[in-house]
């Protein structure tokens, strides 16, 4: 098989996870300008998972009809031009449209992308590929908030607009011109009950289930370990590099595993049930240092939360990608990504309420550790449904 070119669906996903956390990191730190009360600040940081969730099994499908080049080109022009009316209608309506506009456009370009990545590899290659897509996907997430405040301080949330809409110019051009067309395949009439089938389906619904249980421990991790150091006295910086360690632990476990699982050396069994485990003790190790009195080991078990959950969410997430692609038929892989990125994208803001809501009653640890219970839960399930290759 031909080497297929994807570098530049990499930085696509690069670019939706730098749109996301970059955003919303600067939107805390201008708040206090913009004048918003604290609901209606939630409320605009919601505005692109809501976008996603709303549409990503809407483009996903479109991809199918219409070919995952053209959705992936048209998404990202459409974050480059929300990021431009963001930066040029300052305000609290600039910033809830553009909000919402990328979160729109990135339900388009970040299922087609990953319905790409499956089309133009084969089963030797599938795991390694997605692994790098999952990489820089795990960079955008670290690097988002840093460079986001570096150019918020330099010149403004503007500023940031003005980048994000260069990358995603960038992005849509490199699409365009170096990743190859994927022919769109003849398709079958589906109905609800065939729908329903196919959602319900245990190659979709383990590897789905897998997937969203390391998104939602991934956002309990990020926003978590800060809050706990900064409780703990590691002070902001420490607390910051915390998700960096997260973040670039899962960056370089990706590839690898992906790789490994091509090579039959990491079972999708072992990889996602194995992920699971590991991110189900990051995040007890999290627990307990919420009631540790010791400052030293506060700061071991914290820095040993985010090397466990980075290793885990970096083992489990390119074997349950890989797994789901080669258990579904090409002609409707644009629509099960989607599918799935639906799933993600519930994990990524159930895991957060749940820590939240438990924490809200209890302390903090209590909801860390229903979260790790969850996961482990999540682990069980993948290792007695999924198949061992």
């Amino acid at each position: 098989m031909t080497r297929p070119r994807l570098a530049p669906l990499y930085l696509a996903g690069f670019t939706t996870a730098f749109g996301a956390h970059g955003i919303a990191a600067a939107l805390g730190a201008e708040s206090e300008d913009i004048g918003w009360t604290l609901l209606a600040f939630g409320f605009t940081l919601a505005l692109y998972d809501l976008a996603e969730v709303l549409l990503k099994p809407v483009f996903g499908a479109l991809s199918d009809r219409i070919g995952v080049r053209p959705v992936i080109v048209g998404g990202l022009l459409a974050f480059a031009a929300f990021s431009v009316l963001g930066a040029l209608m300052p305000g609290t309506v600039g910033l809830v449209v553009a909000r919402f506009g990328q979160g729109a456009a990135a339900s388009a370009f970040s299922p087609a992308s990953s319905a790409a990545v499956a089309r133009l590899s084969d089963d030797s290659s599938r795991g390694k590929y997605f692994g790098r897509y999952g990489s820089w996907k795990s960079l955008g997430y670290a690097l988002g908030p840093l460079i986001g405040a570096v150019l918020v301080t330099w010149s403004g949330l503007p500023a940031l607009f003005w980048a994000l809409a260069v990358l995603g110019l960038a992005a849509a051009a490199w699409v365009l011109f170096a990743v190859p067309a994927v022919p769109v395949l003849p398709r079958k009439r589906v109905t609800l009950a065939d729908l329903g089938r196919e959602l319900t389906a245990p190659g979709f619904l383990l590897p789905t289930l897998v997937l969203a249980a390391t998104t939602g421990a991934l956002a309990v991790a990020v926003g978590f370990l800060p809050l706990l150091g900064r409780q703990l006295g590691i002070g902001t910086i420490g607390s910051m590099a915390l998700v960096t360690v997260l973040a670039v632990c899962s960056s370089i476990a990706q590839p690898l595993v992906g790789a490994w699982h091509d090579r039959g050396r990491m079972p999708v069994r072992a990889g996602a049930a194995g992920g699971l485990a590991l991110i189900t003790v990051g995040v007890a190790l999290a627990a307990a240092a919420a009631f540790a009195a010791s400052s030293w080991v506060v700061i071991a078990a914290l820095v040993a939360s985010a090397l466990l959950v980075g290793a885990g969410v970096g083992m489990a997430t390119p074997v349950a990608f890989s797994h789901l692609a080669a258990s579904t038929p090409a002609d409707r892989m644009g629509r099960t990504m989607g599918s799935a990125e639906l799933g993600r994208e519930l994990g990524d803001a159930g895991g957060p309420l749940v820590a939240g809501a438990v924490g809200a009653a209890s302390v903090p640890g209590v909801g860390l550790a229903v979260v790790a219970a969850l996961t482990a839960g999540a682990g069980v399930l993948a290792a007695v449904g999924l198949r061992r290759r």
